[in-house]
């Protein structure tokens, strides 16, 4: 009898034991299993922490010019070597890493701001309201995208903050179309039907029952966002329209180096990786994210 009664005692505590495990919890666990998003949040993690301990980490002004170091090959002094001027790329590369995160992280911000509210509001609303709004972004998104932003900063005139306007516009119709399939189907469920049928007010619904349940999808697709903005940053920046000098941008460096590849390849090598195992970084964490909140891809 006392073996009996303490296996129904541990039969009734399994659910009870497996409901105390907190969501994020779970989904940190599902997240750690993917070795491949742990290696992406961790190239994120040191990007992350070399942009903000640049001035330490920095053996060198990312401004300084030396002319008569110009063109150096990586040694002890310069780890990756000089560039035209005598900058140290190791310290430009550094400081690089605040500029390509900064444009990457608010641009996409920008992106999901506007385009969730955009979203929203089509899919909740319908009717003539969705019409005009999907209108837009199939305009928008007729156009290639390095060409809408050449656009958008060709207008406003070259500059990083103009680019970083350019690369959040383009991205708009991107969350606004998730977001707005994501809601068509949400607002179909029973508890919001509910919440209309006793008088809720539609911004109480949209902010506190519709928007938490659509925002996984968000959240992925932010994260691979992020890695498109920079690699679209450097592209503006490739073709003058992003930074301009003497600011560290991977791009620029990337442009200003075009025509050393043969003499001087470290000028264009190493800011050409950092862009590179950014944007894996990213890429590898948003399919991590992707494989743990996106209820399709879970088994």
């Amino acid at each position: 009898m006392a073996e009996l009664a303490k296996n129904t005692a541990d039969i009734t505590m399994m659910p009870a034991e497996e409901k105390l495990t907190p969501p994020w919890k779970e989904a940190w666990q599902s997240f750690y299993k993917n070795k491949l998003a742990v290696i992406g949040l961790g190239i994120v993690l040191f990007f992350i922490i070399l942009a903000i301990a640049a001035p330490w980490v920095a053996p060198y002004s990312f401004k300084g010019q030396v002319l008569t170091e110009r063109m150096q090959a990586p040694s002890s002094k310069h780890w990756f070597g000089t560039d035209d001027f005598g900058r140290d790329i190791f310290s430009r590369v550094v400081y690089g890493a605040r500029i390509s995160l900064w444009v990457g992280f608010f641009s996409v911000l920008g992106s999901v701001v506007i385009g969730t509210f955009l979203g929203i509001v089509a899919g909740y609303y319908g009717r003539w309201i969705d019409n005009i709004i999907s209108r837009i972004f199939d305009i928008m998104l007729a156009f290639p995208s390095i060409l809408l932003a050449i656009a958008v900063v060709s207008i406003l005139g070259p500059s990083l903050q103009n680019a970083l306007i350019a690369i959040a516009v383009i991205n708009i119709p991107n969350f606004g179309r998730l977001v707005r399939s994501k809601v068509l189907s949400v607002k179909q469920e029973e508890y919001i039907m509910s919440a209309r049928a006793v008088g809720m007010k539609d911004a109480r619904i949209l902010f506190r029952h519709i928007l938490p349940n659509s925002i996984s999808p968000v959240i992925v697709q932010a994260t691979l966002a992020i890695a498109t903005a920079i690699i679209e940053a450097a592209a503006l920046g490739f073709l003058g329209l992003g930074a301009q000098p003497p600011t560290p941008e991977w791009g620029k460096m990337l442009a200003d180096s075009k025509n050393y590849i043969t003499q001087a390849p470290w000028t264009l090598i190493f800011p050409g990786l950092a862009i590179m195992l950014t944007v894996l970084g990213f890429n590898l964490m948003g399919d991590g994210l992707r494989d743990v909140l996106d209820p399709k891809m879970k088994q």
